[in-house]
């Protein structure tokens, strides 16, 4: 996915708006709450919707339903002046219920239609980081385990796996080999002799 100037610039402050919401200065996650003052502050904070949107945008934050991802990537792709009406988008982008008021007191604003596309492009962008990390830490930890068993088959003397995770044969190697005869082969070797 390519992102224009635009909205390479706005991803990185949406996301630090975003995560500075999230938890107050003891650690507690508070992001409903404060989201629910962002959004009861939205006609305050109408003169920034040019100047600062990911200040109003945050207000939004997860109030998009994305039907159509190609629609949205094209989307991510286009600098602000060549972005689409909001009613173009009806299609591949919906409101939760809660957003509906919203947005009808952002569209009676002349700049609203343009802030609205762009909202719905940072959240959506936001989303995908996020569901990206997410993927990248499982990787991660699936990565580490792989390496865990490695490391402990290295420590153990296994290093082609065959003695699984403790080091040593579990005898279930697929044949009927027998333990005691193995035994009496080592002691005949060893210039024993064969007890029958």
């Amino acid at each position: 996915m390519k992102l224009s100037r635009f909205f390479e610039d706005l991803m990185s402050v949406y996301r630090a708006e975003i995560e500075d919401l999230k938890s107050d200065s003891e650690g507690n996650n508070i992001l409903k709450a404060r989201l629910r003052e962002k959004a009861s502050q939205l006609p305050l904070l109408l003169p920034m919707m040019a100047s600062n949107p990911e200040m109003l945008a945050s207000a939004f934050h997860q109030g998009f339903i994305f039907l159509n991802p190609l629609v949205l990537e094209a989307l991510v792709g286009k600098e602000e002046v060549r972005l689409p009406e909001w009613k173009s988008l009806s299609a591949a982008v919906r409101l939760e219920f809660w957003a509906e008021p919203l947005a009808k007191t952002v569209l009676a604003e002349p700049a609203g239609d343009r802030f609205l596309v762009t909202a719905a492009a940072l959240e959506y962008l936001y989303r995908g980081v996020q569901s990206r990390k997410g993927s990248a830490a499982a990787d991660a930890d699936q990565d580490d385990d792989e390496q865990n068993e490695e490391n402990d088959d290295r420590e153990n003397g296994d290093l082609d796996g065959q003695y699984g995770r403790h080091g040593r044969d579990d005898g279930d190697d697929g044949d009927d080999y027998d333990l005691g005869e193995a035994g009496a082969d080592w002691l005949a070797e060893q210039g024993f002799d064969r007890k029958e």
